[in-house]
């Protein structure tokens, strides 16, 4: 959910070939870019006026709403609506009936062939930015403004700064979050396998030097487990987990937008002094085989069988608690001493444990759901979007129906969770896992307060894994991110194509660093990528970036 947590690398050829079919490739024309725009409203808007028309509210199960749905992401493929318990229901009481548009693993092509063909699906799932920006000036989304009053549930839990930050240029809201937050959320952070480390004398494992021991000492003893995981390192989730460890309030969020602060400016990764020493130290792992050696090429599945069969002793991911979770009940099926624990994130030693963030959270959340003029019931659609993300809607898509997990709500709206919850540990994840990819409108303040007000009345065993080390751990140590939202250039500008190519340096000098024979070879590397970086113009992408953030703080404190 990440992510916690995946962005997508788009191909210059995809981007071209997109801006054309959106706005002309590079075009400053602006009476071609208004043709396009009013050919885009042609073909695409089957809305027929719909949009805020009448002030009679829709209400949800009065009448069946179909809508086809498409999740832009390589690695999404929608589950069946009403294979699980929760849609079933929602499908059943609500009337509602979802068609998956799935990527086929790219979502690039797949994107770019639907605004080719002028049929887009009604609600499209993608990240915040530069695909957001590009179908709106293109005509072809619906605004959802008018119905903020009339469908009151996002309006009363994201709140008028979370929305107003979501606005884009035109002043206008088009995107529907998801896992929103007034307070910090997210999963990132360290798994280990807690048998080994009992039988390794459960040695001290607070430090970078501790971690490094550690894992010698499981290489020596486990020679058939992978000391460390780094958990889809081919996007850097564990690799930029490393990175927190070497500085204080370095958050993986710099490394993702390529730009390090350094007072009122956004500087070069390259030569940030905590990424040249992280990278040293992820080199150090990889050469001496205390990482898997695998990490840039395994696949999620590969990730997940290594975690459900215990074959790993420290994990570090964007969210292992997803797979931690479900790896402690199997392990624990064969062996009551196994499983799984989040520890604390490592430091290096002098830094203040307390200013090390493995992952950051922001107020807009992760990505978002956008509705298109292709969809002849927009209105309908935004209800649904809305329920979903209202009190009833939540409980539903996390919990299940009422009567099994839940029964009732008490005084503030928050579920009564039942013995079932507590007990059926088993059934109780079948139910979660099922609807994590259904969850498109995370309400995460809901969520998180209606689990932790439950959970504070359990004994420790009898708490749920996840919610456990959310409240101990994960939670404490992200970092609010806010400021580095919406950094990103169009594609098709100079800056945008220098995004582009800055990060395809980024990820081959990373690799190459990774597969270094020394430490003076890592730092020689990156001081190439900053040489190939500075040639393709990547001061001016920083300057870019660095006026984006600086509005963005602006907005955050008010201004």
């Amino acid at each position: 959910m990440k992510s916690w947590r995946r962005s997508l690398i788009v191909s210059l050829v995809f981007l071209c070939t997109t801006a054309t079919a959106l706005s002309g490739c590079g075009g400053s024309d602006n009476k071609s870019a208004e043709g396009t725009n009013n050919n885009a409203a042609k073909v695409e808007d089957k809305t027929e006026n719909k949009e805020g028309a009448g002030s009679e509210k829709f209400e949800l199960g009065s009448s069946p709403l179909d809508f086809t749905f498409y999740g832009h992401y390589d690695w999404y493929t929608m589950p069946s609506w009403g294979a699980d318990e929760a849609s079933k229901w929602i499908q059943d009481n609500k009337k509602v009936n979802i068609t998956a548009i799935n990527s086929g693993g790219n979502a690039a092509q797949k994107l770019n062939t639907m605004i080719a063909s002028k049929e887009l699906p009604d609600v499209i799932w993608t990240d915040r930015g530069t695909d957001v920006e590009r179908l709106r000036a293109a005509g072809m989304l619906v605004s959802y403004d008018e119905y903020l009053d009339k469908y009151p549930n996002l309006k009363k839990w994201a709140g008028d700064s979370t929305l107003n930050m979501l606005r884009s240029s035109d002043g206008k809201l088009y995107q529907f979050p998801n896992w929103y937050t007034s307070q910090p959320a997210g999963n990132a952070g360290y798994l280990m396998n807690s048998k080994m480390y009992k039988e390794l004398g459960s040695p001290k494992l607070e430090t970078t030097d501790d971690l490094y021991n550690y894992l010698k000492a499981v290489k020596a003893k486990y020679p058939n487990v992978v000391p460390f995981e780094p958990d889809l390192a081919k996007d850097g989730q564990g690799l930029d987990i490393l990175y927190s460890a070497f500085g204080e309030d370095h958050s993986p969020v710099y490394l993702r937008e390529r730009a390090i602060p350094n007072g009122d400016q956004l500087t070069s990764v390259f030569q940030d002094p905590v990424y040249r020493e992280s990278m040293q130290f992820a080199s150090k792992l990889f050469r001496e085989k205390l990482m898997a050696q695998d990490a840039l090429t395994q696949t999620k599945d590969q990730v997940l069988e290594k975690a459900y069969t215990g074959r790993f002793a420290i994990a570090a991911g964007a969210s292992p608690t997803e797979y931690g979770s479900k790896g402690d009940v199997e392990l624990k099926k064969k062996d009551p001493t196994a499983g799984y624990e989040m520890i604390w994130p490592v430091h290096k030693e002098g830094l203040d444990k307390n200013k090390i963030w493995t992952g950051s959270y922001n107020q807009l959340g992760w990505n978002v759901a956008l509705i298109t003029k292709s969809a002849k019931d927009p209105e309908k659609i935004f209800a649904f979007l809305d329920w979903l993300t209202g009190e009833e809607g939540s409980r539903v898509i996390m919990w299940g129906p009422e009567g099994i997990l839940w029964q009732g709500t008490d005084e503030e709206g928050y579920p009564k969770f039942t013995d079932a919850y507590i007990n059926d540990v088993e059934r109780r994840s079948k139910i979660m896992d099922a609807t994590v990819n259904l969850q498109w409108n995370g309400n995460t303040v809901y969520i998180d307060k209606s689990k932790m007000k439950f959970e504070a009345t359990l004994p420790a065993e009898k708490q749920n894994w996840e919610s456990r080390y959310q409240s101990s751990i994960t939670w404490k140590t992200q970092y609010n991110a806010t400021a580095f939202v919406n950094l990103n250039p169009m594609p098709d500008t100079e800056e945008g194509i220098v995004q582009q190519s800055v990060d395809e340096i980024f990820s081959e000098s990373r690799a190459k660093a990774l597969y270094a024979k020394s430490d003076e070879e890592v730092l020689s590397i990156l001081d190439k990528a900053e040489k190939d970086a500075m040639a393709v113009g990547y001061d001016k992408l920083l300057a870019f970036k660095t006026q984006k953030w600086q509005e963005n703080l602006k907005k955050i404190n008010g201004n």
